[in-house]
């Protein structure tokens, strides 16, 4: 028995038939970036350090909201309105001192990616949005490191690991060779946009956990070339195989020069003017004659119909889906428009504006989410 590893607290999985302490040992010496702290990154970030992975790095730039709670099991009602990274090594820090932590605050760039994946065995896709998943996909494929990929929304969640070495020296697929071309950011909604149930990211998360200890340990067969799809209503599971693409038409940058100059944000719709968008308090202030027009679906919660009444607010409610078509109603007036997060209605503006409306139309920043975060809204 090797005495430099604490016995009790790893003691239900070093007595695992085919795990042992060769395989304790193997995770102490990794090395395990996991890029965002969220709903996928919080049960991510506890499993792994709960198994006693070395060194864990965390990147998150967000604070910690209200609105993360039902599904953000690191955090509690005291967090609100700190920096995710910072809880978030507190907690990791209390439940296995032995683990390095390391984290940034900062938002995750092309040049961190180049900076700090070499460092690391393994990288984790815990991310929210197309960019970072293409961004953090072609760093990871350049610089030759294997990526545990999961994603959420609403009922279903998806598992896969890719970039993995075979044995005849190629590579398995990434998350390109299933998606090679981004979608605009507004085609296919985040958590924020179209829900999630609570639990699904507490699955989908250790999902990946389970798939990171097991490239670590060299243990079972990870989702190396498989797609594994989970859908909670009906606890049904598919998993699907996945064979490489035979070309390049995703526009896959062949080297870091080109994965620099690659406008990430650009090919996922994120180029977007923020100077029409207004924060809640401007508007408040300055703008509050201006028409409110709500471009959610009638089925997205809460409404802003008791918020316009209170607030004695011009009330338009037209779907972004037929904003074009209802053009008329909108384009004589100011307005101020909303969605759930603050990124379709951003889009609205950008639609308007080529549709040469004949007034001023601005994105509220935060959308219903930033409302409530508030209190100028109730969710319930």
């Amino acid at each position: 028995m090797n005495t430099s590893l604490p016995y009790d607290r790893y003691q239900r999985q070093l007595i695992l038939k085919g795990f042992g302490v060769a395989a304790q040992d193997k995770l102490r010496g990794s090395k395990v970036l996991v890029i965002g702290a969220g709903g996928l990154g919080c049960p991510i970030l506890n499993y792994l350090t709960a198994a006693g992975v070395g060194h864990l790095g965390v990147a998150d730039h967000d604070k910690v909201s209200l609105s993360n709670l039902h599904r953000q099991i690191l955090f509690d009602t005291n967090d609100i309105g700190k920096y995710k990274v910072d809880v978030v090594k507190g907690k990791l820090n209390a439940l296995n001192p032995e683990v390095e932590i390391q984290t940034w605050r900062d938002q995750w760039t092309k040049q961190h990616c180049i900076d700090y994946f070499l460092e690391f065995d393994v990288i984790v896709d815990a991310t929210d949005n197309f960019s970072s998943r293409y961004m953090i996909n072609d760093a990871s494929v350049l610089l030759q490191k294997p990526l545990v990929f999961g994603a959420v929304s609403q009922y279903e969640g998806q598992v896969a690991v890719f970039n993995v070495k075979q044995d005849d020296g190629s590579f398995s697929v990434s998350y390109r060779d299933i998606f090679p071309v981004p979608p605009q950011d507004a085609e296919v909604l985040n958590c924020s946009e179209a829900g999630v149930l609570g639990v699904l990211p507490g699955v989908i998360g250790s999902m990946q956990a389970s798939e990171v200890i097991k490239l670590i340990t060299g243990i079972g067969n990870p989702l190396v070339n498989k797609l594994w799809n989970y859908n909670v209503l009906n606890q049904s599971v598919c998993i699907m195989d996945l064979v490489p693409r035979k070309d390049n038409s995703g526009g896959m940058p062949l080297n870091l020069d080109q994965f620099l100059d690659t406008p990430y944000d650009v090919q996922c719709g994120l180029n977007v003017d923020h100077q029409n968008e207004i924060n809640p308090d401007t508007w408040k202030e300055s703008y509050m004659g201006n028409f409110l027009v709500d471009i959610r679906e009638p089925y997205e919660q809460p409404r802003l119909n008791s918020l316009a009444e209170s607030m004695n607010l011009k009330l338009i409610e037209i779907p972004l889906s037929e904003l074009e078509s209802r053009f008329a109603e909108v384009c004589d007036k100011n307005l101020v428009l909303v969605c759930q997060a603050g990124k379709r209605s951003l889009h609205a503006v950008d639609l308007l504006s080529r549709m040469n409306i004949n007034s001023v139309a601005y994105s509220l920043k935060g959308g219903v989410n930033g409302l409530v975060d508030l209190k100028w809204l109730s969710n319930e």
